[in-house]
């Protein structure tokens, strides 16, 4: 599977690596793509919803911040994992599948930039990684704070030149994407592409999994454990879980409805009524898509607690008994299982698409999956093949987290 990545370079990552921890990439400077994707908490945040731009410290523990600075609103949705994004099957990434490769706008991707997506985006790794930059409660701030903030609302691609004159006036980044792109002589030749293909180089380097108890099943021959086994029969067979995780990564990027129990701000258009996700349909248009979500990829599935588009589950058997049952578990959901930092003055919207009845019944019978009866036996089995899929050597990373960066902020 190591051989199945899309190619990187490792001076274009080591820049990469400096700009994914640099704070510089936001609006307000307070906030890196670290924050909400880790190391420490397997590639997220350890949170349901988010606690993004405004907030301080790090995972469970980071706080929506105090005064002015204070955060307006909840990521509404759980942080993505990073885990194998450069992998060379992957065509489609978040969770409604707002970025795929499409030739539609003539630059190679279907994004919601549409045909102002900067030409000469290499792969979807790179393209996925400058859009949390121009997202207002991820990384740009809100209007008026910072001129990040205030280009987006002009036109989405109006930020990223921006950012890009930030970073190559930094003489030691402005010196390495010299060093490290063979089409840059000066630094003020940079620009966000330069900037996205580094940071993808990076997240691919450090983000891949290929060494787990399942890989050594596959390549070597070496039984799983007793437990793991059964498991790994189950999930391929009565089971029925391989049907949509399928593949190397465990899925077939497809979207499905999983009646999930809703809460937060959910992802609104603008002509939404309520704070509520409708998920694929929000891209697509399409109203059989509808509460659909994409499938999620399992490697190291047991790092990155809570489970599911909204972070519902806070663990990996809760998820997996949702599965087998939607209808009887999303009536024994709890408010408490969300994993949702207090936040005084957000308290009114976190669960308030509850109060709308037909919305939650809309989206109760909505659900894409079939119930199937297992034993906790064999639930229990099942748990122990998906630890067998968590990486060993592999999850350690290549290049770490850097002990400063050039923009010398502070690193969460």
């Amino acid at each position: 599977m190591q051989s199945q990545f899309q190619p990187a370079d490792t001076k274009k990552a080591k820049i990469g690596q400096f700009l994914f921890y640099d704070k510089i990439l936001s609006g307000n400077r307070n906030i890196s793509c670290s924050t909400c994707h880790h190391p420490k908490h397997g590639g997220a945040d350890g949170l349901s919803l988010g606690i993004g731009e405004g907030g301080i410290g790090l995972g469970p523990e980071r706080i929506a911040g105090v005064g002015a600075n204070k955060i307006r609103k909840r990521i509404p949705r759980n942080a993505s994992s990073l885990w194998n994004l450069g992998h060379e099957s992957i065509t489609v990434v978040f969770h409604d599948g707002r970025l795929e490769i499409s030739d539609i706008y003539q630059n190679g991707f279907n994004s919601p930039a549409q045909e102002w997506l900067p030409a000469g985006l290499d792969s979807v790794i790179s393209a996925q990684a400058i859009f949390p930059l121009v997202a207002q409660f991820e990384m740009a701030g809100n209007p008026k704070e910072n001129e990040i903030a205030g280009a987006i609302h002009d036109r989405i691609d109006a930020a990223w030149p921006i950012l890009a004159k930030r970073i190559r006036i930094i003489p030691e980044y402005g010196q390495m994407f010299v060093e490290a792109f063979d089409n840059i002589d000066e630094p003020e030749q940079v620009t966000i592409v330069e900037i996205a293909e580094a940071l993808g180089d990076f997240i691919n380097i450090e983000w891949q999994s290929y060494d787990s108890a399942y890989d050594e099943f596959v390549n070597d021959k070496i039984a799983l454990p007793k437990s793991a086994e059964r498991g790994r029969k189950i999930f391929f067979g009565k089971g029925g879980c391989a049907t949509c995780h399928s593949g190397p990564l465990f899925s077939d990027q497809k979207f499905y409805a999983l009646s999930l129990p809703a809460f937060g701000p959910g992802r609104t258009r603008r002509f939404d009524p309520a704070a509520r996700d409708t998920g694929r349909m929000g891209e697509s248009d399409q109203i059989e898509d509808a509460y659909r979500f994409k499938t999620p990829r399992l490697r190291n599935i047991l790092l990155t607690a809570p489970y599911g588009h909204n972070g519902a589950y806070p663990t990996l058997e809760g998820i997996v008994r949702h599965h087998l049952d939607p209808k009887s578990m999303r009536l024994k959901w709890g408010r408490e299982m969300a994993a949702l930092p207090n936040i005084p003055w957000l308290e009114s919207i976190d669960f308030v698409v509850q109060s709308d009845p037909l919305e939650i019944a809309r989206q109760a019978a909505k659900v894409d999956i079939s119930p199937i009866f297992l034993k906790d036996a064999e639930i229990s089995d099942i748990l122990s093949f998906l630890g067998s899929l968590t990486g060993k050597a592999s999850v350690l990373g290549k290049l770490g987290i850097p002990e400063s960066v050039p923009s010398g902020l502070s690193l969460d």
